[in-house]
């Protein structure tokens, strides 16, 4: 594998997902199953086209099953799975209807809502994973396979991961109802460093299953601070609330291919000022100008220069808004949050949809809104 990529002009380090992990512990398990036979090192395809050599952790041979493990590496892009291990269980039994039977053990999740890539009541095995390990598998034991294990025999392989009981707590899982355990993922095999694809994935992926089960309209937050402002503030159901993270052009956009009519906003203003001028990732990395965006503002409601020299010299949003507060200026947050509207009509450019803005500071107290946010909220209740 080539182990590094640059980023930025940075050096980092590639990992390799929880489902390059199931395939290599499944075929080690496999090929000590026929052998009898020890191995330490595993090699396997990613559909990246980077092989893999991994090390085979926590062999068990016994005279009717083989069970080892992979530990999990996300090189430098760090998440709640990095050195965990994935086992996987060989073993033969009766003859199935398939000829691999994949199942999952402790530590996997189940799918308990519609939506996900897997069905409901699947062990949370994502398909990419699921075929790598067929793959795999067969190259141990060749395509003809009942030749190879007997026309009345299977062999069944279970994967584990008993840390992912507690590990699933720290991920998306909980939220997109899998239960019980973590998910085996991966799309190329390879985990890239510093990426932000598998998060907006997964954010998507919730968007995604409330469309499934039927909802036309969705409620956009950033987080957790958003999620409290509109279940304590509010008082609406948390069935229409969905995450953006930093990644709200991306999530609006997502809602949009989506087929969703209705969507209320709400967030704080230091990450909603920033769409007040068209900045859709509002990562401080990617652009951070909430001082000069508030500057400016105040200067076309003609506030004096003494006052926007205060509001630049505040280092938090929040800090200018103690300010803004105690001042004449205070509609200057219904004045963001109508350019918010505005500069998402602007990027949507869908008459169809129905988008409102609602924004608050740290203590969950409404600063501003856009004109028609108080009728959509009506249509969340």
């Amino acid at each position: 594998m080539e182990e590094y990529v640059y980023i930025d002009g940075k050096k980092y380090r590639r990992g390799y997902t929880t489902g390059s992990c199931a395939a290599a512990a499944s075929k080690a398990a496999v090929h000590m199953l026929f052998t009898k036979n020890k191995i330490e090192i595993i090699n396997i395809d990613t559909p990246k086209g980077i092989p893999l050599s991994l090390k085979v952790h926590n062999v068990n041979i016994c005279s009717d099953y083989v069970q080892c493990s992979i530990e999990k590496d996300g090189g430098d892009d760090i998440d709640a799975t990095h050195t965990m291990h994935i086992y996987a269980k060989a073993e033969f039994i009766d003859r199935a209807d398939e000829d691999i039977v994949v199942a999952g053990g402790i530590g996997v999740g189940v799918v308990t809502k519609k939506g996900l890539s897997v069905e409901v009541g699947k062990a949370a095995i994502n398909p990419v994973p699921m075929r790598m390990i067929h793959t795999e598998v067969k190259k141990v034991i060749g395509n003809d396979l009942k030749n190879t294990i007997g026309e009345e025999k299977s062999i069944k392989i279970t994967i584990s991961a008993p840390e992912g009981v507690e590990v699933a707590k720290k991920t998306f899982n909980p939220r997109l109802g899998i239960i019980g355990g973590i998910s085996i993922l991966g799309t190329t095999g390879i985990v890239e460093p510093m990426s932000d694809e598998g998060w907006k994935k997964s954010l998507s992926i919730e968007l995604q299953m409330r469309k499934e089960q039927g909802l036309d309209k969705i409620i956009l937050v950033p987080g957790n601070h958003g999620e409290k402002f509109i279940e304590e503030k509010l008082g609406l159901d948390m069935k229409y609330v969905v995450r953006t993270s930093n990644f709200i052009g991306y999530m609006l956009k997502e809602a949009q291919r989506m087929g969703y009519t209705k969507i209320l906003m709400a967030g704080h203003i230091g990450k909603y000022i920033k769409i007040s001028a068209g900045i859709f990732n509002t990562h401080s990395k990617v652009a951070d100008a909430r001082s000069e965006i508030l500057v400016s503002n105040l200067a076309m409601m003609k506030a004096p220069y003494e006052f926007l020299e205060r509001i630049n010299e505040c280092v938090t949003a929040e800090g200018a808004v103690e300010l803004i507060d105690e001042s004449e200026y205070k509609d200057i947050y219904n004045i963001i949050s109508n350019k918010c509207k505005s500069k998402i009509d602007q990027y949507l450019l869908d008459e169809e949809i129905d988008v409102e803005v609602m924004m608050f500071k740290m203590d969950k107290t409404l600063l501003g809104k856009s004109d028609d946010a108080d009728s959509l909220v009506e249509v969340f209740r």
